[in-house]
């Protein structure tokens, strides 16, 4: 309805080399039928500094302190425009340049969720392709990288991302999203590159106490049923921590 067909929204803080690497990922896209915009959480000038005379430029942004990326992502989703959102937060990229070009007649059909696979390095320095799950798995946690999601934005008025999570709470909003949903679409193929080293890998633990609340509440899953899952995620971790190489050959 005159708007962009998508917006990706890209929340930062104190990282320019990771939103310079966004950036770069989608100066890159040969389809350029997107609004790119940037909540800052109050960074010093460096990071936003990355951003001048560059060849792509946001289409908005702002920059204030805030309590976490939750509420950045809150910031920009209020002022989108696109039919469909994606969050390719600072450090995130796009897999290659014709990733959106690939995926635009698909978004055109209007799906409710879109999501691909995404490479990411378990531990030692090389990224694989890590495959999507089913959504029907998101019980156990997120179907892919929030980076490799794209939500129809129809689908959102009254969802917001939960303040009161620090880690979990785009797992909480997707499983919202997917209550909603009535068309799923999950592509054989490479959408993004998650960072390494953010606050999900950094604070794994308290991510998975807050996905065990998460199920309990918009699940409602048996504490039981959903403690087993937790159990499940902690062998998981404690194996790409101890083997990275043996969690990638199990996982990827």
């Amino acid at each position: 309805m005159g708007g962009p067909a998508l917006s990706v929204i890209t929340v930062v803080r104190d990282d320019p080399a990771g939103l310079a690497a966004t950036r770069d990922s989608l100066a890159a896209q040969g389809w350029r039928n997107f609004e790119w915009l940037v909540a800052d959480g109050g960074s010093a000038p460096a990071t936003l500094a990355v951003l001048s005379g560059t060849m792509l430029l946001p289409d908005w942004i702002d920059s204030r302190p805030d309590g976490g990326p939750f509420a950045g992502m809150d910031r920009a989703l209020a002022v989108a425009r696109g039919r469909h959102v994606l969050f390719l937060n600072a450090g995130d990229c796009l897999a290659d340049g014709e990733v959106l070009a690939d995926l635009a007649a698909l978004l055109a059909a209007e799906p409710d969720l879109l999501y691909g696979d995404s490479l990411e390095d378990p531990g030692d320095g090389r990224k694989r392709r890590k495959k999507a799950r089913h959504w029907r798995w998101a019980f156990y946690g997120m179907p892919a990288h929030h980076c490799a999601l794209f939500y129809r934005r129809a689908l959102l008025p009254g969802l917001r991302l939960d303040q009161g999570y620090r880690i979990a709470g785009d797992y909480a909003f997707t499983l919202s999203v997917l209550h909603r949903a009535e068309r799923v679409v999950q592509v054989d193929r490479v959408v993004a590159s998650f960072a390494p080293g953010g606050l999900s890998r950094r604070l794994a633990p308290l991510g998975r106490r807050e996905q065990y609340s998460i199920r309990r509440r918009l699940l409602r899953m048996p504490a039981i049923v959903s403690g087993a899952v937790l159990m499940l995620q902690i062998v998981a971790s404690t194996l790409r921590r101890l083997s990275p190489k043996g969690y990638a050959f199990w996982r990827f």
